[in-house]
């Protein structure tokens, strides 16, 4: 009997330890960590971003019903249509600041595009929105064009975050040669699979190519598996204007040829997203996906486009130039059928989709963009208050520019300093020596949003005399400091054997001028802050404007910076800033664009700023650079201007100049470019290298730069080009020109043919 008890009591035990055994075993596989990560996944949705190019504001059916895109026009009303969008007014500023979520200030990326023999990219240093959404379990893919800078593999997109790429890496291909030239005799082949050369696609249309590619990706991934991110960067509708016959003939009354052509163009992409909206129901992705559509700037009239209404063009920074179509469409949404009049920019993508994802962007130091989720889905108020456009000190103004000084009393003279020396072909760079500082007060507390860092304190001293009043919410003491750098550019007209442009340009185009500066000694980059110096008037002697920004902060001291206080523009009354003579706030001749709630501010050359009805598009471009930031001459009676202001709630196509009238404004938003100015990294605009030729990589557009090399940061100041190398000046031929003129107009008669 005792062994029997005892063996009982053993087998008690051994069950109870058996038991407790399998319930640790249990709750070790199923922890509240585990539990919550299939939820996690389950919450996570497929976002498909579907970039067009150089698409306009009325080159969409729900703004212009000639257009026929019934597919973008069902998926825009079913969701929310976003009008109030901005983005920039050319291709590489704009993706550079979709993909990293900060402003071309603190990218380097302030002037121009990226060109295909340019050793230049997004920062190496920088996070981006496909890596935080990798991290968040994410499998990511991208096809189409990149045009963020190739030039050694750690520029490639997949090196940026990307699973996969399919798509070009220059800023314009032919659609079905895939040739893309940057200059007489320098083309080449430019498509890509990942990271080798996709040969063998000739004779396919892109955008239909593309959209192929982006089916067969949702075709082989799992939807329950993973969630997907996937960027379709489409080339359309960007030059060169091509497109399969069908899609002209409903376009077939149209009188303007290359409106015709381009019309046709926005119907391919409305069929590829037709296309793809298809393949997201087939394969089970939509009742848990966000769809986003949206140009990457402003349509160039003089080759198809429309912003009609809005003022200006592509490359300029009036509206037609940076205000975007867009819309989102999901069935996540928790307000659809509806039009959103929120402000909202191109930055605000990154921080919107990590969170909708479930990231952090806690490690994502210095974002420009705000979550912004809650206000298109909900139809809550926009975080964002103010949006800078852009300060490009290498876009220099004309010769004749008028300062805009903020104080009231007259502007000291600038006495000649006898005749001015050669310049010399060397590393050029710009100092503002001149020191002094202002003081700013307020009573109010500024503003900081709670996805921000708290914003570095500015500290001043103040000017014994003379005092200021109150005007803004924040104290600044600023210095100027100047590091700028230009293209060892090539000027050409040409008309390459493939029919493709060099970055952003039509046929029959040339590349830029470096400008003139004169040269100064070299300096650390990290020393510089970026701002240009403007160029006297040669008959006038004004004082020229300064931004006296004063600050030893690296850049890494001004990442994850709130969101600097928006300044209230009251109405009344006018405050006055008891500076000295020679001070002001704001260089005007500078190129800069800002928008700070109602109001826009603009100075410096904003680029060519006419309105363009579709009736009178011209058909007969003229050289690149002109298209995209032509400076048109004024009369010789027009008084030189370069300070605009518009209310652009109650003005937007820009009719009103409002400068005169309210110059309490233009003083606060000038603060306001000054602020930002102080955070703003040195222009990184290094030459053209030699060694990008794609006859040296087997016809192809490739990297050239091997990853030992320390290429990143290797350019020091402006480059010109070398004293051996000077233009011959060509012999005056009236005659000859006029053979030239009759030759491309005879071109381009033919290429406008269908």
């Amino acid at each position: 009997m005792k062994a029997a008890a005892a063996a009982a009591v053993a087998l008690t035990v051994l069950r109870v330890f058996f038991s407790l055994d399998c319930l640790s075993a249990l709750s070790d596989r199923h922890t509240p960590e585990d539990e919550a990560e299939p939820q996690k996944k389950k919450n996570q949705p497929h976002i498909i971003f579907i970039l067009t190019d150089d698409q306009g504001f009325n080159d969409i059916g729900y703004h212009n019903p000639t257009i026929k895109t019934p597919t973008l026009d069902k998926l825009a009303a079913e969701g929310v249509t976003l009008e109030n969008y901005y983005v920039q007014p050319i291709c590489t500023p704009s993706r550079s600041q979709l993909i990293t979520g900060r402003y071309q200030i603190h990218t380097g990326l302030q002037h121009s595009i990226i060109r295909p023999s340019q050793p230049s990219c997004l920062p190496s240093h920088m996070d981006t929105l496909p890596e935080r959404l990798r991290e968040a379990g994410y499998s990511t893919h991208m096809v189409g064009k990149w045009h963020l800078g190739f030039y050694r593999k750690a520029c490639l997109p997949t090196r940026k975050g990307f699973d996969s790429f399919f798509g070009s890496l220059t800023g314009s291909v032919d659609y079905y040669s895939y040739g893309s030239c940057d200059g007489p005799g320098l083309c080449g082949y430019d498509l890509h699979d990942d990271e080798g050369v996709a040969w063998g696609q000739e004779g396919k249309y892109s955008t239909t190519l593309f959209t192929q590619r982006a089916r067969k990706i949702l075709e082989s991934h799992d939807p329950t598996d993973r969630p997907l991110f996937l960027l379709l960067s489409l080339q359309a509708v960007h030059t060169p204007l091509q497109t399969p016959k069908s899609y002209i003939y409903p376009y077939r009354d149209m009188a303007n040829v290359a409106r015709r052509k381009f019309a046709a163009m926005v119907s391919t992409v409305d069929e590829a997203v037709r296309n793809v909206t298809y393949a997201l129901r087939k394969y089970g992705y939509y009742r848990n996906s966000v769809i986003i559509y949206s140009t990457d700037n402003g349509a160039q009239p003089y080759t198809g486009g429309s912003n009609w209404p809005l003022r200006g063009r592509k490359g300029t920074y009036w509206e037609g130039g940076v205000r975007g179509v867009a819309f989102v469409h999901s069935p996540l949404l928790r307000r659809r059928r509806r039009v959103s009049k929120a402000l909202l920019h191109i930055t605000d993508w990154f921080p919107t989709l990590v969170g909708l994802a479930g990231g952090n962007t806690s490690r994502s130091r210095g974002l420009d963009g705000f979550d912004v989720w809650p206000t298109i889905s909900e139809g809550k108020e926009s975080p964002r208050q103010e949006i800078l456009h852009n300060i490009d000190p290498l876009h220099k103004p004309p010769v004749h520019s008028m300062n805009w000084a903020v104080s009231t009393e007259k502007a000291s003279v600038n006495k000649s300093k006898g005749p001015k020396k050669p310049k010399k072909k060397k590393i050029l760079k710009q100092k503002l020596k001149q020191k002094s500082a202002f003081k700013l007060k307020t009573t109010k507390k500024p503003r900081s949003f709670s996805h921000h860092a708290a914003k570095p304190k500015l500290k001043s001293k103040p000017l014994p005399k003379p005092k200021l009043k109150p005007l803004q919410k924040s104290k600044l003491k600023l210095k100027p400091k100047t590091k700028v750098y230009p293209q060892n550019q090539r000027p050409s007209l040409y008309s390459p054997h493939l029919k493709s442009h060099s970055g952003s340009a039509p046929s029959g185009t040339s590349r830029p001028k470096p400008p003139r500066v004169k040269p100064k000694s070299r300096r650390n980059i990290s020393q510089n802050q970026n701002l240009s110096r403007s160029r006297p008037p040669p008959h006038k002697t004004k004082t020229q404007l300064k931004v006296h920004l004063k600050s030893r902060r690296t850049l890494s001291q001004y990442q994850n910076v709130s969101q600097p206080e928006t300044p209230q523009l009251k109405p009344h009354p006018t405050p006055q800033l008891g500076l000295a003579s020679s001070q002001s706030v704001w260089d005007a001749s500078v190129q800069a664009a800002i928008r700070v709630g109602d109001w826009k501010l603009l100075t410096g050359d904003p680029g060519h700023g006419d309105w363009v009805p579709p009736q009178v598009l011209s058909t007969f471009p003229g050289r690149w650079w002109n298209l995209e930031r032509a400076v048109s001459p004024l009369p010789k009676s027009s008084p030189p201007k370069n300070v605009w202001l518009f209310n652009i709630t109650a003005d937007p196509c820009e009719r009103q100049d409002l400068a005169d009238q309210r110059p309490d404004v233009v003083q606060q938003l000038m603060v306001r470019l000054a602020f930002y100015n102080q955070t703003a990294v040195p222009v990184y605009f290094p030459p053209d290298d030699p060694r990008a030729d794609p006859s040296r990589h087997s016809g192809a557009w490739v990297p050239w730069v091997e990853e030992e090399e320390d290429e990143e940061g290797k350019y020091d100041g402006v480059y010109k080009k070398d004293k051996n190398k000077r233009k011959r000046k060509k012999p005056k031929c009236p005659l000859c020109k006029l053979q030239s003129f009759f030759l491309k107009l005879n071109t381009r008669m033919m290429s406008n043919g269908i």
